[in-house]
């Protein structure tokens, strides 16, 4: 959604513009998005950095904070040339900081933090289900 509003990749965008604009930018898609009605909102990893962002999470929905450690993020995004932040030298110690700053805010905001371990997609959706259906967000499935 945010790549359609500003009509390049968000890479290309931090390189013209900055972070600070993206982050303008960001807020505003999340705050468009949370006027709506049912929807799945996947969010950057810095959506949380701005305390505008979080409440309108927070009051807008149920949070479900998919936890990575900075070594499983690493492993999985180590050939990612598309993150403007992760194009450092050390992109593991990057991601360290990152998790050091942002893991309290999304603890913080979320409703439910599932650990993302290893486990397949289908076992992540299942978690995230079952933990949807105990807290009573949706029907207990059939």
């Amino acid at each position: 959604m945010i790549e359609e509003r500003l009509g390049c990749s968000i890479r290309e965008y931090f390189a013209q513009a900055g972070e600070e604009a993206f982050r303008d930018r960001e807020q505003q898609v999340l705050s468009d998005l949370a006027q709506g009605r049912d929807a799945v909102i996947a969010t950057g990893g810095g959506a949380v950095l701005r305390e505008a962002n979080r409440t309108c999470l927070r009051e807008g929905g149920k949070v479900v904070y998919l936890r990575s450690t900075p070594e499983d993020l690493f492993r999985r995004l180590r050939h990612d040339t598309q993150r403007p932040l992760l194009q450092v030298a050390d992109p593991l110690a990057k991601l360290r900081a990152l998790f050091a700053e942002r893991d309290p805010l999304y603890r913080e905001t979320a409703h439910f933090a599932i650990e993302t371990g290893r486990p397949s997609v289908a076992t992540l959706v299942n978690m995230i289900v079952m933990q949807l259906e105990l807290a009573g967000v949706l029907p207990p499935a059939a």
